[in-house]
């Protein structure tokens, strides 16, 4: 299967991640910025690189942590 994501900069992916994924900033230390959120399940974490371009296996894993499915991610890139 070949994957629908596209390279995306950290800030762009952070702001999808807010806004349609219901994330919100918990801090930033370095280029890293660790986003959370509150779900039935419990509490979801992740973590995005801050650069001009994450790769797309790095994106990958960004989701996967959010436990946020690929096809619906890139509806929104």
């Amino acid at each position: 299967m070949l994957s629908q994501l596209k390279k995306i900069s950290g800030k762009d992916c952070v702001k999808i991640l807010c806004n349609k994924f219901g994330f919100s900033i918990i801090r930033q230390k370095g280029s890293h910025i660790v986003l959370k959120k509150d779900s039935s399940k419990g509490t979801i974490g992740t973590v995005v690189p801050n650069h001009k371009e994450i790769k797309i296996p790095t994106l990958k894993s960004v989701l996967k942590l959010g436990k946020i499915k690929e096809e619906e991610f890139s509806k929104f890139q």
